[in-house]
């Protein structure tokens, strides 16, 4: 019986190789719960690993061997359906315009490390670094490399770099996960500039206008999508920074499984923030009739988080395919339109 426990606690890495890590850790260094269900997770990894397999030989001939890439369909269609671990960084870097930044800019990483530090960003900094991803081995001081060396260096130089943002909740996240993947710090960095400075701006600012606003986009997108849902919200008041906030300011980091977390953001960095509306609209539409059940504030905000857990959420593959056919037609030009909208209303009401 012990024998069979063991053989199922057997997990596989993204890449596809087997590992035996008899325990309670993933590959990406997350300790597992204590009610883990390893069967299931065998039983669905065992099928993910022929689509990983599948995938990572077709990424293997398109890639032969380069650091660069050319955004085009082809492309496009390989990044929804997947990148594998290996290629991840190279295709982050490319796609989001980071590899081009660090390339222009040599050396200059370095110089925002050796500069004079703001004590007080330093101390902001160091305050979070503890509590940063305390279930990942990977972040803890006994850990060989330590992630959370790199980790207060690259939020230090981004605060440096970015004075208007300095540094701010959820940014630590960000930066770990960046970490986990690349495990380059310079490479980390400039990652973080693509996200911050362009595909999400004004998320972390002092006053996240950008993050305000997106949550307000949401509510706009429902009210035409997914019409009762916003009904209940507006008949039980609930503002949807209530429900939403840690999705967007975390970008799904804590709230989805990590599989699905980092396929979320293999097309954050090709396609941009759409996606992240996608995919709340996908976890919305689907369990509308479960959101619907819900009899007052408490109800609904206990109902936002338990859609984020189960089958659908941890089947990754399956996942990222509903996301780009649930919600419908998402265009870049609707997201502009709305955006400026809840912009102003957002202004006019903080005056």
């Amino acid at each position: 019986m012990e024998r069979k426990k063991e053989a199922s606690r057997r997990t596989r890495s993204p890449d596809g190789t087997a590992k035996d890590r008899v325990g309670s850790v993933d590959p990406y260094g997350f300790e597992r719960s204590k009610d883990f269900d390893y069967d299931s997770y065998e039983e669905l990894m065992s099928e993910y690993l022929v689509v990983l397999t599948h995938r990572s030989i077709k990424w293997s001939k398109l890639l032969k061997g380069k650091s660069k890439v050319q955004k085009n369909v082809k492309l496009k269609r390989f990044v929804r359906k997947g990148i594998p671990n290996e290629h991840r960084a190279v295709i982050w870097m490319a796609a989001s315009g980071a590899q081009d930044q660090l390339e222009k800019n040599p050396g200059y990483y370095q110089s925002l490390l050796s500069a004079q530090h703001d004590p007080e960003l330093v101390e902001t900094i160091r305050t979070d670094l503890n509590r940063t991803f305390p279930d990942n081995v990977q972040f803890r001081k006994t850990s060989s490399p330590c992630l959370q060396k790199g980790l207060r260096n690259v939020l230090l130089s981004y605060g440096h770099h970015n004075p208007a943002v300095g540094y701010c909740q959820g940014m630590n996240f960000v930066a770990g996960y960046l970490l986990i993947i690349t495990k380059d710090e310079e490479k980390s960095f400039w990652l973080m500039d693509a996200l911050l400075g362009s595909i999400l701006p004004d998320y972390y600012s002092p006053s996240m206008l950008g993050l305000k606003m997106d949550q307000e986009v949401l509510g706009e997108l429902v009210k035409v999508k997914v019409p009762q849902v916003w009904q209940l919200m507006r008949d039980h008041n609930v503002m949807w920074t209530l429900v939403v906030s840690r999705w967007f300011i975390c970008l799904y980091i804590d709230i989805l499984p990590v599989e699905t977390v980092l396929r979320i953001w293999d097309c954050l960095f090709y396609e941009g923030s759409k996606i992240l509306f996608r995919v709340a609209l996908t976890l919305i539409h689907r369990n509308q009739a479960l959101i619907q059940q819900a009899q007052s504030l408490p109800d609904i905000c206990q109902t936002f988080k338990q859609i984020t857990h189960g089958p659908f959420v941890d089947e990754c593959h399956t996942f990222m395919q509903k996301i780009f056919t649930e919600p419908g037609s998402l265009s870049m030009a609707t997201l502009t339109k709305l955006r400026a909208k809840c912009r102003s209303r957002i202004i006019a009401e903080e005056s």
